[in-house]
């Protein structure tokens, strides 16, 4: 499974400008805390977690050191993933950044989505939910 977020803040840097009231953006560190609480729950239904923002591959590597997450987050910063699945975007301080989802993915196929994510910090639940009342085998 691929969680996709805007982007994760950094202690100490200012997060782009009227970042709070731009619906659905803020929430994407414990959207991530959240899939990692869950992350054993995850794998035992069979799920192998990716968060994917447009942050470069260094700051997603310092953003999951420092959140202690059990998986890897992954850099989509040219947009290619996003921009061949057409995910929705939104721009910002002449950045633009990926709305909060999570697709299923089973054999290359995406086989659920969940969007729009609010609030992000209940996206695992109600993955690891969907997950126990599917019978992902006959996907």
């Amino acid at each position: 499974m691929l969680y996709f977020y805007p982007m994760t803040g950094r202690p100490g840097v200012p997060l782009p400008t009227g970042w709070d009231q731009i619906p659905g953006a803020r929430g994407c560190t414990p959207q991530s805390c959240s899939f990692r609480d869950h992350y054993g729950e995850l794998q035992a239904l069979g799920a192998t977690v990716f968060g994917v923002s447009t942050q470069a591959s260094d700051y997603q590597q310092e953003a999951a050191e420092r959140l202690h997450l059990p998986f890897d987050l992954l850099s989509d910063e040219n947009l290619t993933l996003a921009k061949a699945l057409s995910l929705p975007m939104f721009e910002v301080d002449d950045k633009v950044l990926i709305k909060r989802l999570t697709l299923i993915i089973k054999n290359g196929e995406i086989v659920k989505v969940f969007y729009p994510v609010f609030p992000s910090d209940r996206n695992a639940n109600e993955v690891i939910t969907w997950l126990q009342n599917i019978d992902i085998t006959s996907l």
